[in-house]
């Protein structure tokens, strides 16, 4: 069975909590019950992992190289600086899908642009929590 590594970066533990206006009430918690639901539906595995500490965030895309034919990741603000997260992505073989909650073309200049793009064979942003769903069906048709 393929196996999709979704990790997320800093702060998305606070999902739910963390300025609701723009993130919306979902909690991570929530999006991972509704993504492991899927994936049994999907015939994939899923690795569901989130940490505020870049270094963690590239352990588990080296750990996906063995482990893993994808990957879903909302780099949270990794994905504005973080040009070690894009060094990571680099070295995995598998398709790489960039998910952003809100839509971050619409928000502060800062955040228009992402290390995290130049390796992304797709971008979902703006589709909220289920934008999630939506790069699972996607990484599962990919690996199939």
């Amino acid at each position: 069975m393929p196996t999709v590594y979704i990790l997320n970066g800093p702060n998305l533990n606070l999902l739910g909590q963390r300025q609701p206006e723009i993130y919306g009430s979902t909690t991570l918690a929530d999006v991972e019950a509704d993504c492991r639901a899927l994936a049994q539906e999907l015939g994939v595995e899923i690795v569901f992992f989130q940490s505020n500490h870049e270094g963690a965030i590239i352990d588990m895309i080296h750990e996906a190289r063995q482990n893993a034919q994808a990957i879903i990741i909302n780099p949270a603000a990794l994905t504005h600086t973080s040009v070690a997260v894009l060094d990571a992505l680099n070295t995995f073989d598998g398709p790489v899908i960039e998910v952003h909650i809100s839509n971050v073309h619409k928000r502060e200049s800062f955040r228009h642009h992402s290390y995290v793009s130049l390796r992304a064979d797709a971008v979902m942003a703006g589709f909220g929590t289920h934008g999630y769903q939506l790069a699972l069906r996607h990484a599962a048709k990919l690996v199939a």
